[in-house]
């Protein structure tokens, strides 16, 4: 039953993550940088305090109260995780909603699953699984064997990429003209693997999360604490860039531009940040069930690619291509839906 409401978690979280996107679309007349930096703030520094607030008690005290190193440390994961996020949105951008986010967050599921355990391999921590013990046991055996099926389903889409830019390079012109593989693939790689550091925040900032439960915290929503001051680390990095970004471009004056629906694009950017920031609340409620090892992350991961892929149909991003393109590109999708049923299955053994 623990495993079954994990898995439930995390999709609800993986659905709010892989739709957070779509009311971005909806904003008219700012750059991405400006719209980027609102749905930010409501994501990285507005819900989360109000999360925490709602669900643990006295959670400021026991940030004030943690060990300066636990903090700077978590902190620091969530500055890396923050270029990750920025990597993110450009290679939706090249790639598309659904073959960008199967890339991106399929290298993000791989590394995120297995480095912790890689981690506890080098110093042992009590209740922590190591990756030594996952080959030692047969339900850790089937968890990285779901690994494995979801980086070949990271390849086979990236292949359905591939066949993709060949359709629309003849005959399919005025299709999705934003489309480049080798621009997408570089930041996708790059964003995949500095997403993950949001998983190795989660550990670095487990003591917060333990002296929630102490508090008398429910143990589902424990991970809030820690949320907020991850959270910080992706919104410095994101902040400094967009800010950068508004000084090049000159986009400051989309904030107050008559021109743009300032209000409408206030609200669908708030949407989307609160969509973003739920990810990570049911990321913790999933974790509290499942444990933050290879199964919860790769589950959350692989909930997310499926939901952006139900948009990018949605969206029609596939319209036009050959049905052999279209057929690679489902083949890729079932493999990371079977990686899902595998890590569930191997977390209940």
């Amino acid at each position: 039953m623990e495993s079954l409401l994990g898995i439930i978690f995390h999709s609800i979280g993986g659905f709010s993550s892989g739709s957070f996107y779509m009311p971005f679309k909806k904003v008219k007349n700012w750059a991405w940088e400006s719209y980027w930096l609102i749905g930010g703030f409501f994501s990285w520094l507005i819900v989360p305090p109000i999360a925490a607030y709602l669900t643990i008690p006295h959670f400021a005290e026991i940030i004030a109260a943690a060990s300066p190193s636990i903090k700077a440390f978590t902190f620091s994961m969530g500055l890396i995780w923050g270029i990750g996020g920025l990597t993110y949105g450009l290679g939706v951008r090249y790639l598309g909603m659904s073959l960008g986010n199967s890339i991106i967050l399929g290298f993000c599921s791989a590394f995120g699953a297995l480095v912790p355990s890689f981690y506890y391999d080098l110093y042992p921590t009590a209740g922590k699984i190591s990756f030594s013990h996952m080959l030692s046991n047969t339900g850790g055996q089937v968890v990285l064997f779901g690994v494995l099926i979801c980086l070949i389903g990271i390849a086979v889409s990236g292949k359905a990429g591939i066949l993709k830019e060949k359709d629309f390079a003849v005959g399919h012109e005025d299709k999705d003209k934003d489309f480049s593989l080798v621009k997408g693939l570089i930041i996708a790689v790059i964003s995949g693997i500095l997403s993950s550091f949001f998983n190795y925040g989660i550990e670095a900032g487990k003591p917060m999360a333990e002296q929630a439960v102490v508090n008398g915290c429910n143990p589902l929503f424990q991970n809030n604490v820690t949320y907020i001051v991850l959270l910080w680390g992706g919104l410095t990095t994101n902040f400094i860039w967009c800010m950068y970004l508004n000084f090049k471009n000159k986009t400051f004056s989309d904030y107050t531009s008559p021109h743009a629906p300032i209000t409408k694009n206030i609200l669908f950017s708030a949407l989307a940040g609160t969509l973003w920031f739920l990810q990570f609340f049911f990321y913790g409620m999933g974790e509290s069930k499942l444990g933050n090892g290879a199964s919860s992350w790769i589950l959350h991961m692989a909930t997310i690619i499926l939901t952006a892929n139900f948009w990018g149909f949605y969206l029609k991003e596939w319209s036009g291509v050959s049905k052999k393109t279209f057929n690679t590109f489902l083949f890729g999708i079932g493999l990371i839906m079977l990686s899902i049923v595998l890590v569930g299955i191997g977390n209940s053994l």
